[in-house]
């Protein structure tokens, strides 16, 4: 039986154009290419964790614009459940993204309908009650990431939190998070400790949450816990062409290898899940696109026994 998985979170159609270089205010540059993209974090994460063999369900919102239509159906053909996302009368979410040659970029994001997921329905609350792990990010209203992990706390679903965007967060939310995964910014604005020291920013982080995943790039990840377990997860070696997904695909896929595996928790089960999770972000970062790129099963298992074969 395959895992299943809750995600309750964001979805933005992105509007991305390139241009030579970045206007400055006031100032119009013509662009080059255009292209729209499904993105959100938690779309993505939904999708990843659908392509990585889960069954997902979706808990968001879009607006009733052809944005909306277009969101609604790139989930639906990635695997995802949308019986629980909700279509509002307004603006779909949408990142209007410029980047220049350099790659450097700028990002304008209105959230629309995301930001009216303000509360959870009693068949929310069951889908969540089902699954083996609840997946949350930040891109919709905090209160709403709170009752989400609340239900799941309740209900003994494992809570899985990406804090992403970086934000602070309150005592009422990290006391019913399970797993925090943050990447060495997030983490630094969470435990409000700014180190290059992985080792302190785990430390930190561990006076907060029980469980940390430090994800750390073409590094790996770091995993700490209240237990005194300490693992370094190195990455596969790639060429990388577009990192932009990378980290949607790592924690949609440990979520998904976390619900395989039961709930149990010893250094080889966490390992073998951070293992599977760093192929993913890795099979991701080869090819271009965001939401695009999300790789499915098989990809994830050839680059993880091309890396790791061997392993415990």
């Amino acid at each position: 039986m395959s895992a299943r998985v809750v995600v309750v979170g964001s979805t933005n159609l992105d509007l991305v154009v390139t241009a030579p270089q970045l206007p400055r205010p006031g100032e119009t540059v013509l662009g080059e290419d255009f292209r729209t993209v499904p993105g959100g974090k938690g779309a993505n994460q939904a999708v990843a964790a659908a392509r990585a063999g889960a069954a997902c369900d979706f808990v968001g919102a879009v607006g009733d614009d052809a944005f909306g239509s277009q969101l609604r159906a790139s989930l639906v053909d990635s695997g995802v459940d949308v019986r629980r996302l909700r279509t509002v009368t307004g603006p779909s979410g949408v990142a209007l993204i410029a980047v220049d040659r350099s790659a450097e970029n700028f990002i304008v994001v209105a959230p629309g309908a995301n930001s009216t997921l303000t509360d959870l329905d009693a068949e929310d609350r069951a889908a969540i009650a089902s699954a083996d792990v609840l997946l949350l990010q930040l891109e919709v209203p905090l209160s709403t990431v709170v009752q989400a992990a609340d239900c799941a706390r309740a209900e003994g679903t494992v809570v899985v939190l990406n804090a992403a965007p970086a934000a602070v967060l309150p005592a009422e939310l990290l006391d019913l998070v399970d797993v925090l995964v943050v990447n060495e910014h997030e983490a630094a604005t969470v435990g409000g400790v700014f180190s290059d020291d992985p080792a302190v920013l785990l430390d930190a982080l561990l006076e907060l949450v029980p469980r940390v995943v430090l994800t750390l790039g073409a590094r790996g990840a770091a995993y700490a816990d209240r237990r005194g377990l300490r693992l370094d997860i190195p990455a596969p070696s790639i060429t990388a062409v577009d990192t932009t997904a990378a980290g949607d695909a790592f924690t949609g896929a440990l979520a998904v290898s976390w619900a395989e595996r039961g709930g149990a928790i010893s250094a080889e089960t966490v390992a073998a899940s951070l293992r599977w999770a760093c192929a993913a972000g890795a099979a991701c970062a080869q090819r271009p696109g965001a939401s695009t790129a999300l790789p499915e099963r098989a990809a994830i298992d050839a680059l993880h026994d091309a890396t790791y074969r061997g392993a415990p």
